[in-house]
């Protein structure tokens, strides 16, 4: 079945039902294509307007449009957006396990009318045998498979009932087909293609360029505080937080409520009503930000979100192109920001371990491009394309943060000479780990068996390390000299350019990597703060005076009334209340009640004489009740549980549970540890260490403490353990 629309009367359709005047990119030439009853695969990046190529045609040609979407969120969302556009409510419905009986019969009546043009179905819905009845007898006029991505394994959201879309679709009847997806490198196009039967579509690829969207990576060093700082320098603007876990969306969310931000949570384990209704409460700007898993997103039609933040880096590319892809679909400001951490990356190949090994090793090339993509120094709108086979010209898009802040360059062309030797000589067979290997002189098994230990580039590229060489392959990429095999993913080959180079060298410009520093996690309970500001040195000389008067009043060692840290830390926030004083490194409730109230005053009257503007994330606040661990702890040595005890059951080596105690106790709250103590450590030795912190210790230093005792008579284990009882006796 197909039909011929005039150049005029399309226009007039396009108008008629969604008020625009053109259309956008090739929606045209796509929209003509499924008129004329061909089959179509569309590539079009987020905000690019793929809904519309099935929708207008769908209204246009007689007969139900079957839509095949993954998400029940998505199709409500696509529901309500088309009722809005036509009088008539039956016009589109959706299918799925949330709908009543009664509901199910209001849908069926109105597609078996003729009312209904668009139904959307979850491909679960699709299988069920009396949907499948149901739809043999209805006039189908296409099949459209949105999200189409999730039908290769290859892609980042890849969902098995999705490959059994072809063989369901024979059983109903055939009709023609138009899948869609806004991510998809060569390889997986190529999968949804031959999944579908559809090999012979006409193929419409705009390009995945977003000019308007500026995309940055920083280090995972105070993430959380970083995050917060962010909103607040951006307020009443609309953003999204992408988080891998539930629990953490569940900790962000409520971490930027206690500090002002109107926030929501959205996971696949909250229930139906409370997601739908977090996510109209985003749409209809009730709320600016929204936390949430991969689940969040696909298809929501919000044209104004400003930013984007990955807290955790996605599992792959097209994962983390399509989240970002979210920001800014009005063509105004959109803001990508992810923080990246190799520890993240390790805990996602962690958990592959389970999987079947195909599925992991799948996962794991996909991990690689993400970390390529994150540590590397070229523009990141380049290495963007050129993953989703589309070159990108310009030397400098003006809108990354590598392209803002260019890295050192350096004259790379042996190295280059050195990598496309390596492939040729291994038959262009290899992946790049097992090149590098070679280049660093690494006799790995594989090497052994294959005798590429006894190729002449062996060893040759040994004086520098693994991170430099997988840089060169990854620019190389990048430049076109080498490709990765489509059907084999991951295997080098030389392209022409390459074999040219090798032929007629010249030189070629390299970058250096980014190197990320490892902060420490934020932990949700009590936020790190930020060192990277300078002491005020002057004031910092003031609070170690008051320190020692008040240590003197109190007859008490100065470190137990405030560690240097938390005066240092003091000197850079300038906190002039006891609330943003619980908000310093090591300084919990207890202690900023019972010491605080002079150290605030003297920094209030400081920061007045002086005209002193402080920073504004000074009022990250924390959320006392999530740290569960902490309370674990508090709450088992109440009941006077064993300490080896609560440590195994939080798997804690000892050191870590003594760190705990330590940050407990530092922080103002008392605690109790004498029981444990009495059977572990004698009654004089006890004593004659808590004389030493009391009446001779100049600092805290267990290292000073051992030196001062002797380390023959003590343990490391025995002094953290009094210190612990010391600083909660006399200092909470």
């Amino acid at each position: 079945m197909s039909i011929n629309v005039s150049e005029v009367s399309l226009k007039e359709y396009l108008s008629k039902y969604f008020g625009f005047n053109t259309f956008k990119g090739n929606q045209e030439a796509i929209i003509r294509n499924v008129l004329a009853g061909r089959d179509t695969f569309v590539l079009m990046p987020t905000g690019g307007g793929k809904s519309l190529c099935y929708q207008l045609p769908a209204l246009i040609l007689d007969g139900t449009a079957i839509v095949i979407s993954p998400l029940i969120a998505l199709m409500k969302n696509q529901v309500d957006s088309m009722r809005s556009f036509v009088v008539e409510d039956g016009v589109a419905h959706f299918l799925n396990s949330s709908l009543n009986k009664t509901q199910i019969q209001k849908v069926k009546s109105d597609v078996t009318s003729g009312v209904t043009k668009m139904l959307y179905v979850a491909p679960e819905s699709l299988t069920k045998e009396d949907n499948i009845e149901f739809l043999k007898q209805i006039k189908i006029s296409f099949y459209a498979i949105d999200e189409a991505h999730c039908i290769s394994e290859w892609g980042h959201d890849f969902r098995p009932e999705y490959r059994r879309i072809r063989p369901i679709i024979n059983e109903i009847g055939t009709a023609p087909l138009i899948a869609l997806t806004a991510t998809a490198t060569p390889k997986v196009q190529h999968d949804i293609q031959k999944n579908l039967g559809m090999l012979d579509a006409t193929v419409f690829k705009s390009s995945f360029n977003r000019p308007n969207l500026y995309y940055e990576v920083r280090p995972k060093v105070n993430a959380v505080k970083e995050i917060i700082k962010y909103i607040k320098n951006n307020e009443g603007k609309s953003g999204i937080i992408y988080c891998l876990s539930r629990k953490k969306v569940e900790e962000m969310a409520e971490t930027l409520k206690v500090n002002g931000i109107k926030a929501l949570p959205y996971h696949a384990g909250l229930d139906a009503n409370t997601r739908s209704t977090n996510q109209d409460k985003f749409l209809m700007e009730e709320v600016d930000v929204i936390v949430a898993t991969i689940a969040f997103g696909m298809g929501i039609d919000k044209p104004d979100v400003r930013f984007v933040i990955h807290y955790d880096i996605p599992k792959s590319l097209e994962g983390y192109y399509q989240e970002t892809g979210r920001a800014g679909r009005d063509g105004g400001e959109g803001q990508c920001i992810t923080f990246y951490s190799y520890k993240d990356i390790q805990k996602l190949e962690k958990f592959m371990q389970g999987k079947p090994v195909s599925e992991q090793e799948i996962g794991k090339q996909l991990l690689l491009e993400t970390v390529s993509y994150a540590e590397s120094s070229m523009c990141r709108r380049k290495t963007l394309l050129n993953y989703f086979g589309e070159e990108y010209t310009e030397d400098n898009c003006n809108s990354c943060d590598n392209c803002l802040h260019p890295k050192t360059q350096f004259e790379g062309k042996d190295e280059l000479q050195m990598v496309l030797e390596t492939i040729i000589a291994v038959n262009q067979k290899f992946k790049a780990e097992h090149v590098v290997n070679i280049l660093l002189g690494k006799p790995t098994a594989a090497i052994k068996s294959y005798k590429h230990n006894q190729l002449d580039t062996f060893g040759e590229g040994a004086e520098k390390d693994q991170r430099f060489w997988n840089s060169i392959i990854r620019q190389a990429l990048v430049m076109k000299f080498i490709d990765k095999d489509i059907e084999n993913y991951g295997l080098l080959f030389l392209t022409q350019k390459g074999h040219d180079f090798i032929k007629n060298s010249f030189d070629v410009m390299f970058t250096l990597d980014h190197e990320f520093s490892e902060g420490e996690d934020d932990d949700a309970a009590g936020i790190a703060m930020d060192k990277s500001g300078s002491a005020d040195d002057e004031l910092l000389n003031m609070l170690k005076d008051l320190r020692k008067k008040v240590a003197k009043k109190k007859n008490l060692p100065p470190f137990v009334i405030f560690q240097d840290p938390s005066l240092e830390d003091m000197s850079i926030q300038y906190p002039i209340t006891l609330e943003e004083l619980q908000n310093i490194s090591g300084v919990g409730a207890g202690k900023a009640k019972r010491f605080g109230q002079e150290f605030i005053d003297l920094i209030k009257t400081y920061v007045e004489d002086k005209d002193i503007i402080r920073p504004q994330d000074m009022v990250v606040k924390s959320v006392a009740n999530k740290s569960l661990l902490k309370v674990y702890i508090i709450q088992s040595i109440d009941r006077k549980m064993d300490l080896n005890d609560i440590a195994e059951a939080k798997n804690l080596e000892m050191g870590d549970l003594l760190t705990e105690l330590e940050a407990i106790v530092n922080s103002g709250t008392k605690i109790n540890i004498d029981y444990y103590i009495d059977n572990v450590i004698d009654e004089d030795k006890q004593e004659e260490v808590f004389e030493y912190f009391k009446n001779e210790a100049e600092s805290e230093s267990i290292e000073d403490a051992i030196n001062a005792l002797g380390e023959e008579d003590y343990t490391e284990e025995e002094i953290r353990l009094m210190r612990i009882k010391f600083m909660s006796e006399l200092g909470n």
